[in-house]
């Protein structure tokens, strides 16, 4: 492949791109090539809980599922942190069960998912995706084995660029989310970064997909 987008929110079939596409329980299209699939903590809907694993579940059986997410957590929100940490961790369990990687979605609420890691010794790949903090927070998130991916806020704020430099190469993921630009248009601002060439920078991800999708 050319180029892989870890995250979006929408299918654009593009031949020379690999994109994982987003999608949610209760609204799922099968049409779409690959994906993957989970319980946002915004569309926490607590009597369709047990439904929506279900549905998740059975999809993670497919080979076009990819990865189980988004989910995790965000205090930014109305919803109760417990409910959100307990959806997140049911998730969690069937990532472990089918040996999914996870795209987590997290807001004020770094320190919860590490320890969540932590606590249920999860061991399948875990992948912070629209990252927009500081290097300490992304330097404790490498410390504790996570993937990070960069996108949105990539292009939007310049200060991320030093964070950006400071991400090792094998940790690293590039995506579009909701951005209307390409995924070529992050590849050639992460390659401008990081000091390299396109192809480099495409050959970073190609590995860094065979890892953790293998």
């Amino acid at each position: 492949m050319n180029f892989f987008n870890l995250h979006t929110h929408q299918s654009s079939i593009q031949v020379d791109v690999l994109e994982l596409v987003n999608q949610y329980p209760q609204e799922f299209d099968a049409s779409i090539p690959n994906y993957s699939i989970g319980i946002h903590p915004w569309h926490i809907v607590e009597d369709k809980i047990d439904e929506d694993l279900s549905i998740i579940e059975s999809k993670l059986k497919d080979e076009k599922c990819l990865a189980i997410g988004e989910c995790g957590l965000d205090k930014r929100i109305e919803y109760p942190i417990a409910l959100q940490q307990m959806v997140f961790e049911k998730q969690l369990a069937l990532a472990e069960k089918y040996r999914k990687p996870v795209v987590i979605h997290c807001v004020a609420a770094f320190q919860e998912v590490i320890a969540t890691k932590k606590k249920m010794a999860i061991s399948v790949p875990m992948i912070i995706h629209g990252f927009s903090k500081n290097k300490e927070t992304a330097e404790q998130l490498i410390a504790n084995g996570f993937y990070i991916s960069f996108g949105k806020y990539l292009l939007r704020n310049p200060e991320l660029e030093l964070v950006f430099k400071s991400i090792p190469k094998e940790r690293l993921f590039l995506e579009t989310d909701t951005i209307e630009e390409g995924i070529a248009a992050v590849y050639e601002l992460a390659a401008r970064y990081k000091n390299i060439e396109m192809g480099e920078m495409k050959a970073i991800i190609n590995a860094n997909f065979d890892t953790v999708f293998k």
